[in-house]
């Protein structure tokens, strides 16, 4: 039986005897344990991997391949302290300071012997060679042909670029791109005198073939500070110069509370330098094999690429949170997901693509864990965009479908497709500038959304809309500084729709009246002029600009809009940065009618040194004629078609403030508030602020709704307040922490936070995580997850994950 090899000094301590002796430093260190479980016989270092796992060490340099065109037209050039020409040797001895300059390459040695006969160039006394591609070789003797190629070294030390280094005892070099290292030692760590690196491969040989791009290590130790954690008898990488290469890559490790635990190795297969496949099998022990495929594809004009997954799913084996058995029942058999993504640039002015996601039920991607907990609604589109100077053309198709178990048809929908192209005409048109605009839509809701009174059964809720309009805008300054902006609008639309509740006839509890058929015609004039007044004052450290604004916009005083179906115009919401829009909806489905006038006052502050401050503040009046914004309507599930509580239903609307601050670049706030306009009551609230300083960055958003008390006063939870926090600290140049939270205010729950730790060096990473969700529904259960992820620059990287905490440290479950 083979004893080991002594190994040799540098890499980490000597170890003597067998590997059985020395397996005595393996318990001296935890962290020994965890990367024992890294290696396996193939590991490429693919774009793909990079693609999921963004490294740590930036973009590396090293080992590049070598360049065997040897330019023999090129002199030698050989200089030296002494030159000594042995005419019967045939060698001239260089001796003191010696530089030799051939082809890129550098060589300095304390003596050098070349041997014309024999065509080697012998190096003696604290040698280095440069080479083209950025490496440094150091030896105390070296030996190769005249043109640099063939050669071998004695006590080898070879530095790349980003200062990884090989040591070892004798080294040759062969056919120019082939390298064999005796008992060498491979590192990207640095080292202080004694102490040993981080971590390091040792091996009775390394081989490095340029041409094949691999790294070979045969009988082989991984060692951390000196001490070695696992033996390999054989062991290949990609050189770091590869970036694709098929193979193995980094086995995944986990343990779930619902998944049970998590093994899968995912196989990479560079099939073609432009498309490859990515197959990840998975084994989860209380719910079976999850497979996993990704097919990636580049073309000339774009790329696309397809993720597959799917599982047999026995549903006794899914959790429940109170659901009926009937229910989790639904989830028996094939489920799986598509998810497929996708540019394409036609021209220089048209680009095509898709964002696409099917799934078998709204519970599979959350529940394996594809996606986040976070993902409620799932949007799928497939757009064809065109844009030139004045032009802009896009065409989308989407998909709307709600993921949770409360949404209902009206919650789905599918639009087939929405167009909007728009028109900027070259030539003013009165002094000012005309814009056309056009909206086309084509929409359907799901079956279930509405039910025929005439036979009792679901049907499909179609509407087909176009929308052309003309926008005309000028603006002018009189002699004193006053600013008149008039406008005008000319517009048209054409609803075709059936299979809808009237919005206007429908009550919480009753639906509206049903509409089997209706086509609907209106035409829109609106115009009205904006006006301001900047007053500015400059000192010698900032300038002061009060402006005054004041808006009034003339609709018709009533269009009959309240029986059409609303899509597109369900959000509505009133801030500064609608108070001056001639319609404060979000979409083309509801329009404001009568006369309104708009106020504000604006203050801006501007310092020299790059401070600046905004304010904005007023409200808006409604003079005469219908107000929209009152009587929204219902659908039919009995929810308002958008909030009746906007801060406009009145004659006088809330108060909207905008606070812009920026005192410094590091640090900024906005803040959006509405106020009531009779009590002065805050009504809604939503405000962000960044600071970043030194070593710290942390992010804040806070969100608050108290209208829901005016839609629905037996609320006993009328208020809506939410706190989104980030924050980062780096505590030195290697270690930093960093966590965030979403916490709900009104309840005191902590809905999703986490807490993450991480070191970095030059060689290695290690990212600590602590992550708790308080999301519960059917088989989503409450969970908190501990991952462990670290990387080996060269080597690849490896995460372990397990949400299963309280068992694991000896606590009891916590079920919500």
């Amino acid at each position: 039986m083979r004893e080991a090899r002594t190994p040799h000094e540098g890499c980490g301590r000597s170890r003597e005897g067998s590997w059985r002796r020395s397996a005595a430093g393996f318990a001296r260190a935890l962290l020994c344990v965890v990367f024992a479980t890294l290696f396996t016989v193939h590991f490429p270092h693919s774009a793909h991997a990079a693609k999921k796992q963004p490294s740590t060490f930036g973009k590396e340099s090293i080992f590049g391949k070598v360049n065997t065109q040897v330019d023999h037209t090129q002199p030698m050039r050989l200089q030296g302290d002494q030159l000594i020409y042995d005419k019967a040797g045939n060698r001239v001895i260089a001796r003191g300071n010696v530089e030799i300059y051939y082809n890129d390459n550098i060589l300095t040695a304390d003596e050098v012997v070349y041997d014309q006969g024999g065509g080697t160039l012998t190096a003696i006394g604290n040698v280095t060679l440069k080479e083209p591609q950025g490496n440094v070789i150091r030896a105390d003797r070296y030996t190769l042909t005249d043109d640099f190629r063939d050669g071998f070294v004695q006590s080898l030390s070879v530095v790349s670029q980003d200062q990884s280094t090989i040591t070892a005892d004798r080294a040759v070099r062969r056919g120019g791109n082939v390298n064999e290292f005796e008992n060498g030692r491979f590192t990207p760590c640095k080292s202080d005198g004694g102490t040993p690196p981080l971590w390091c491969l040792s091996a009775a040989r390394i081989i490095h073939d340029a041409d094949a791009a691999t790294i070979t290590y045969q009988d082989a130790y991984f060692e951390i500070y000196g001490q070695p954690v696992f033996y390999l008898p054989y062991f290949q990488t990609p050189d770091p110069s590869v970036k694709r290469k098929s193979g193995f890559l980094t086995p995944q490790y986990g343990h779930s509370s619902t998944l049970g635990y998590i093994t899968g190795i995912p196989y990479y297969w560079a099939i073609a330098p432009n498309y490859d496949l990515t197959l990840t099998p998975t084994y989860l022990s209380d719910q079976g094999l999850l497979m996993q495929a990704e097919w990636r594809h580049r073309l000339a004009n774009g790329q696309y690429n397809v993720k597959l997954a799917g599982i047999d799913q026995n549903y006794h084996d899914l959790p429940t949170d109170g659901s009926s058995p009937g229910d989790i029942k639904n989830y028996d058999g094939l489920r799986g997901s598509v998810e497929t993504h996708g540019v394409f640039s036609l021209s220089s002015w048209w680009k095509f693509g898709w964002d696409v996601t099917a799934e078998t039920d709204d519970q599979f991607r959350r529940f394996y864990k594809l996606d986040s907990v976070l993902v409620t609604d799932r949007v799928n589109q497939v757009y064809l965009t065109g844009q030139s100077d004045r032009n802009y053309f896009n065409a989308t198709l989407y998909q709307f479908q709600g993921l949770l178990s409360t949404d209902t048809p009206q919650t789905e929908g599918y639009t087939h497709p929405i167009i909007n192209y728009n028109y900027v005409f070259n030539d003013p048109v009165l002094g000012g500038e005309l814009k056309w605009n056009t909206n086309v839509l084509s929409f359907t809701r799901e079956d279930g959304a509405v039910i025929d009174p005439l036979t009792g059964q679901s049907a499909n809720s179609n509407m087909n809309r176009i929308v052309t309009e003309l926008k005309w805008r000028r603006r002018l300054t009189d002699a004193i500084g006053i600013s008149y902006t008039p406008f005008a609008d000319v517009r048209g639309d054409a609803y075709q729709y059936d299979n809808f509740n009237d919005p206007a006839d429908a009550t919480a509890t009753t639906p509206g009246t049903f509409v089997g058929s209706e086509t609907v015609t209106r035409g829109i004039v609106d115009g009205g002029m904006t006006v301001s007044y900047p007053w500015v004052a400059n000192t010698q450290s900032a300038s002061h600009i009060i402006e005054p604004i004041g808006q009034i916009v003339v609709h018709q005083e009533s269009i009959p809009q309240r029986q059409l179906p609303d899509e597109d115009a369900q959000s509505l919401v009133f801030d500064d940065t609608n108070l001056f829009a001639t319609s404060k909806f979000s979409g083309y489905d509801r329009i404001e009618t009568g006369t309104r006038a708009n106020v504000g006052l604006q203050y801006t502050f501007q310092s020299h040194d790059g401070g600046y401050a905004r304010f904005l503040a007023g409200e808006s009046y409604h003079l005469s004629g219908d107000n929209i914004y009152l009587n929204p309507g219902r659908d039919a599930d009995g929810n308002f078609i958008y909030t009746p509580v906007s801060g406009l239903e009145t004659t006088r609307s809330d108060y909207v403030l905008g606070v812009y601050l920026a005192p410094i670049d590091e640090f900024r706030i906005i803040s959006q508030s509405r106020f009531d306009q009779g009590n002065f009551d805050l009504r809604r609230e939503d405000a962000a602020m960044v600071f970043n300083f030194g070593p710290l960055s942390t992010q804040v958003g806070y969100s608050y709704n108290n209208d829901t008390i005016l839609v629905d006063p037996t609320d006993p939870d009328p208020t809506q307040q939410e706190l989104l926090a980030s924050a980062t600290l780096r505590l030195t140049d290697r270690w930093s922490v960093g966590g965030m939270t979403r916490y709900d205010i009104d309840t005191g729950d902590l809905r999703y936070d986490s807490v993450q730790i991480k070191y970095a060096d030059e060689c290695f990473a290690l990212t600590a995580s602590y992550i708790e969700s308080n999301y519960t529904e059917q088989t989503i259960e409450a969970d908190r997850t501990f991952m462990l992820r670290f990387e080996l620059k060269h080597l690849g990287d490896f995460a372990a994950k397990t949400d299963a905490l309280d068992f694991n440290l000896g606590g009891d479950e916590r079920v919500n």
